[in-house]
């Protein structure tokens, strides 16, 4: 993982970084950070909307046209909504304002790694199980298995946090977000529907209850 702070002050952020081993990079102003991306590529960039000699906001956008498809944290001491809801428009994949705490910024950071792991494996596969992200085909034992765009959101979400156990309320948030078909029954009809597809005249369950809690998708 490389990550480019351009980002003012950045020392403590920085150190914060490299303990978790990431390879951090550091740009002062704009320019340098142009440069940089230029050269380099950073799967994480942490960008200051109010950089010196070239704004974070120009370089985003600029970034984004040219093709530039590093995920980007702005940072920002703009209390103002407007500034916020600009950098995400421009192309921002979250914005943080200052003075953050720095617990904050590395759970933003870490989130935003997640994403882009997920990117680069967009076909996983456990046991006789695999999907594809990317195109969203889903498929056991070499067969197709066809599901609406709910029941695929859901099972998605199953398969991220597979091995962990994912409640009730988080799915209903989850598809709250997702759908438009988020009814008081919803989950149990999905868990049914996707056990039906994915389980049935299998040996190995893969959507499992989690009896008081809520359901996990079977961890390798």
């Amino acid at each position: 993982m490389r990550v480019l702070l351009a980002d003012y002050p950045h020392h403590h952020a920085k150190r914060a970084m490299e303990m978790e081993g990431i390879v951090v990079d550091t740009a002062e102003n704009g320019a340098e950070a142009d440069s940089k991306v230029s050269k380099a590529s950073y799967e994480i960039i942490v960008l200051d909307l109010d950089l010196a000699k070239k704004d974070g906001l120009t370089l985003l956008k600029e970034w984004r046209r040219g093709g530039v498809d590093a995920h980007v944290i702005m940072t920002t001491a703009r209390s103002s909504l407007e500034a916020r809801v600009t950098a995400l428009n421009a192309g921002a994949d979250d914005c943080v304002t200052k003075p953050y705490d720095l617990k904050e910024l590395m759970a933003r950071l870490r989130a935003q790694m997640r994403r882009s792991r997920q990117n680069r494996d967009t076909v996983l596969r456990l046991f006789d199980f695999e999907i594809d992200f990317s195109s969203c085909a889903v498929r056991r034992a070499g067969k197709s298995i066809d599901l609406t765009p709910g029941e695929y959101s859901l099972l998605r979400y199953l398969v991220i946090n597979r091995g962990s156990e994912v409640s009730r309320s988080m799915i209903w948030q989850h598809l709250r977000d997702q759908t438009e078909e988020c009814t008081s029954n919803v989950i149990d009809v999905y868990i049914y529907y996707l056990r039906r597809k994915i389980d049935k005249g299998f040996a190995l369950p893969l959507i499992l209850t989690c009896w008081g809690k809520g359901y996990m998708f079977r961890g390798a």
